[in-house]
């Protein structure tokens, strides 16, 4: 397979995902999450699906560069594993804090979900530098992500 494909591939399956979770996150700002007490510093809503779209596809590159690099396939295999579930977890999230109206489990998902993730960069960083360092921004707004999941969970 050209590395042109394998980018493509690469890119279609965060967005994909992201896309696909989007549904859950969607219908719970249009309804429940508008009732709910927010902090100050709350981000906009137009401001979440900009970010998410850019950190997806640093994530499907950074997933490109793992895949196409010349090292050992456990390696790789490792990485790919975390990755993917990690992405499971992503999805999972929004499932959980949107949909099922439950911050407090969300908050629990999350930590984990940060967790795979530095997982997932350590994975990557065995195989392609760059590619570890494209999850950073990633990691920095699930931090983030996670003092607002905890803020609206002790708010409400």
């Amino acid at each position: 397979m050209n590395n042109a494909l394998k980018l493509i591939i690469s890119v279609a399956i965060p967005l994909v995902v992201g896309g696909t979770s989007g549904f859950f996150t969607v219908s719970g700002v249009e309804s429940w999450y508008t009732t709910i007490q927010k902090p100050s510093w709350n981000p906009p809503n137009a401001v979440f699906g900009p970010v998410w779209t850019t950190l997806y596809i640093m994530m499907g590159v950074a997933l490109f560069l793992v895949w196409k690099a010349n090292t050992s396939n456990e390696l790789k295999k490792i990485a790919f594993a975390l990755f993917a579930i990690q992405l499971l977890f992503n999805f999972a999230w929004s499932f959980i804090f949107f949909y099922l109206h439950q911050p407090g489990w969300a908050l629990v998902e999350i930590v984990v979900l940060w967790i795979l993730i530095l997982l997932t960069i350590f994975a990557f960083a065995q195989v392609n530098k760059v590619a570890a360092w494209l999850l950073v921004p990633y990691i920095s707004w699930v931090s983030f992500a996670t003092i607002l999941n905890y803020t609206l969970w002790r708010l409400n």
